[in-house]
């Protein structure tokens, strides 16, 4: 009964679209590490990454078969407590543990087969996130919602002691769950804004000021926080919008008094810009204490944090990344051109995805990527191999393919009758959805390269299984929606 009950349940349209990502990407790894000059290279040849890879989607069938079979109740129990346990357990040990790969003690090797426990981690995460919230509601309240972060910054960190930053920016993607559950919108933008301040700060750090003295990258941060602050409280209460006004016309009258005394005096800009950033949390904390506001004291608070996190942004640059991570961001921002140093891969990426032009130069054809001018072409640059040997029409294909899966992802999550499978859904959808913009943006130019691949289309065994595990386990919950009572 309960197999019967599985085949006419399941969502057999995200399997197919499952199967042809799997085949199409076990063609491109094939495609990627294909050697001309080899008399025979067999895609079943378990010695080369084709024929490993084809191992890992058999067995990856044989997993599904079991996670389909498996009582679904099991996921939303007691088990996936224990089962985050173990893994963030998992996770410290292999930093002391693992040996060091390319600077990373992130996998752990037995004989010939190699793991990577962050990919399991995001199994287990989603999972007890889930469960978090199916038991305490939304995530509207302070406590709770510093609790369910702390499940999702547990990983991240040991993964970042793993020094596999690219992978534990993975964990980030939960935050679009938290939005979906309840967490308040001004969290996301905040996270953008830190974003653009970095860049800024960044960007403009080192650029030096014609006839005046100061640093233009915190002059253009305070900037950027003042205005964000006049926008805040202009469009808060369209009829009480005198104390932004009141506000914007302080800081003009502030700087241009700056200005003009500093035809007779050496003004340090930076100072000014700082004052009046600080002057402001005063002028809002008075409001905030007069109106008993909390808009205005949430204001406050994100004003600190703001101008905390534009002083400390050099140390984080400096002292926080590695020297490979800031040339990255360096060569993405333009502060450098380094076309055969760091910025090597992305640029022959580059090339190779022109190089297709609008139907590519055909399978097993891609010269850029057949005579290894494309580094990791067969994992995180899997992507290029595509682009040069269909074409524009085949990068289409393939965009057009994760499309329909994150739609048909997203229209899963909301068809879902409980929390707990609506929460996991939009936590498989936020992890799918960050990988694929990230890799494919990277890829491109458009992101830094951070590492961490493409679904079902890179090569490697713990991240096809772990997609999958990912993947079957929210088909099965589905499977069983008719089952659940709301």
């Amino acid at each position: 009964m309960r197999q019967t009950s599985i085949k006419r349940q399941v969502d057999w349209v995200t399997i197919l679209l499952y199967l042809i990502m799997v085949v199409c990407g076990w063609l491109s790894i094939y495609s990627a590490t294909y050697d001309f000059g080899a008399e025979s290279y067999s895609m079943f040849d378990f010695s080369n990454r084709a024929g490993k890879q084809f191992v890992w989607i058999v067995t990856s069938f044989v997993l599904i078969g079991i996670l389909l079979l498996i009582d679904y109740k099991i996921f939303n129990s007691i088990i996936t407590n224990f089962a985050y346990i173990a893994v963030a357990l998992l996770l410290l040990l292999t930093i002391f543990i693992a040996p060091d790969i390319k600077g990373s003690r992130s996998w752990l090797v037995f004989g010939p087969i190699s793991f990577q426990p962050a990919e399991l981690a995001k199994v287990t995460t989603a999972l007890a996130v889930a469960r978090f919230i199916s038991v305490k509601g939304r995530i509207t309240e302070w406590k709770n919602f510093f609790l369910v972060c702390l499940i999702v910054f547990v990983p991240l960190i040991f993964i970042v002691l793993q020094n596999e930053a690219g992978t534990a920016l993975v964990f980030l993607a939960f935050f679009l769950v938290f939005y979906r559950e309840g967490m308040s919108g001004i969290v996301l933008l905040s996270g953008v804004f830190a974003i653009l301040l970095f860049v800024i700060l960044v960007l403009f750090g080192d650029v030096p000021l014609e006839n005046v003295k100061g640093d233009l990258g915190i002059i253009i941060a305070m900037s950027a926080i003042l205005l964000v602050q006049f926008f805040y409280t202009f469009f808060y209460k369209k009829e009480k919008r005198k104390p932004a006004w009141i506000m914007l016309g302080g800081v003009a009258g502030f700087a241009l008094i700056s200005y003009v005394l500093n035809f007779w005096f050496t003004i340090n800009y930076t100072y000014v810009a700082l004052f009046t950033v600080l002057a402001s949390v005063l002028y809002w904390g008075i409001f905030a204490f007069i109106k008993r506001s909390t808009r205005l004291r949430n204001l406050v608070i994100f004003i600190v944090v703001a101008i905390t996190f534009s002083f400390v942004t050099d140390y984080i640059f400096d002292s926080v990344l590695q020297p490979h991570q800031q040339i990255r961001i360096k060569i993405l921002l333009n502060m450098v051109d380094d076309p055969s140093g760091a910025g090597y891969n992305v640029n022959q990426s580059k090339i190779a995805i022109g190089s297709g032009r609008l139907l590519g130069k055909g399978f097993l054809q891609g010269t850029q990527t057949k005579l290894n001018y494309v580094p990791e072409q067969a994992t995180d640059f899997i992507f290029c191999t595509i682009g040069e040997e269909f074409g524009f029409v085949g990068v289409v294909f393939v965009l057009l393919l994760f499309l329909f899966f994150l739609l048909r992802l997203l229209h899963i999550a909301e068809r879902q009758r409980d929390t707990f499978s609506r929460v996991f859904a939009y936590g498989v959808l936020s992890v799918f959805f960050f990988h694929i913009m990230i890799n494919i943006g990277m890829v491109v130019g458009l992101m830094p390269v951070i590492g961490i691949p493409l679904p079902f289309f890179s090569y490697g065994g713990s991240s096809l299984w772990a997609f999958t595990t990912l993947l079957f386990i929210l088909l099965r919950l589905d499977a069983s929606r008719s089952e659940i009572m709301r």
